[in-house]
């Protein structure tokens, strides 16, 4: 999807995994072959708890990085053409 936003709208749209704080010892072995920057959430941080996440939630930040919309990925598989266009039109509306 990262491809097709930015031919769209370039540079105005950026993936980042976000792994919850505990979850850590997995990292090394999920960045391998992906090209998607991963970030570590922390205790101190708790980004999770702020933005409400819950398991597979693409969570769309506004500027400032507060939560502006949720899109659920075990809900809405991204293999469903409907659920891969809605995702990233809510993405492109956001930038």
């Amino acid at each position: 999807m990262q491809t097709e936003l930015e031919r769209d709208a370039p540079g105005a749209v950026v993936l980042l995994s976000v792994n919850a704080a505990g979850f850590e010892a997995g990292n090394a072995d999920f960045v391998v072959g992906k090209t998607t920057p991963l970030l570590q959430d922390t205790q101190a941080v708790n980004a999770w708890n702020l933005w409400q996440v819950t398991w597979r939630d693409v969570v769309v930040l506004d500027g400032q990085g507060r939560r502006r919309d949720v899109f659920n990925l075990t809900t809405n598989d991204l293999a469903v053409p409907a659920n891969f266009a809605t995702l990233k039109a809510i993405l492109l509306d956001a930038r």
